[in-house]
């Protein structure tokens, strides 16, 4: 499995912004759908955002209009910019990527995550 590698997580006020980042290889940049996941312990892990190879988005109910997904191809990074953060907001996030009916969540590749925390 190929590794995906997030960066960009840290602390943050509530309506403050984060820009999160995802290194991967070429060959998922040239043909795969990518993600962001998010995680909370008592929650499970929920999707946040898609973004297909022709960059079509969309995006969860809870982060439209102040999450934005969009995808670099030349330079192999996926992003999830993130504003006016909300304590609920707090998880820890997951790249994504090459989406397989084979899989749950149905996505074959994953990074290893980048905590958010948000604060009052």
């Amino acid at each position: 499995q190929e590794q995906l590698v997030e960066s960009g997580g840290g602390s943050v006020q509530a309506g403050g912004s984060l820009k999160l980042s995802c290194v991967g290889p070429r060959w998922i940049f040239n043909s795969c759908e990518m993600a962001w996941y998010r995680e909370v312990p008592e929650k499970g892990r929920e999707l946040v955002s898609t973004i297909t190879f022709g960059s079509t988005e969309y995006y969860v109910d809870s982060v439209k209009g102040r999450f934005t997904i969009s995808r670099d191809n030349g330079k192999n990074t996926l992003y999830l910019e993130m504003d006016n953060l909300k304590l609920e907001d707090t998880a820890k996030y997951y790249c994504a990527a090459c989406w397989s009916t084979d899989e749950m969540p149905p996505y074959k590749n994953w990074g290893q995550g980048t905590q958010v925390t948000v604060s009052s």
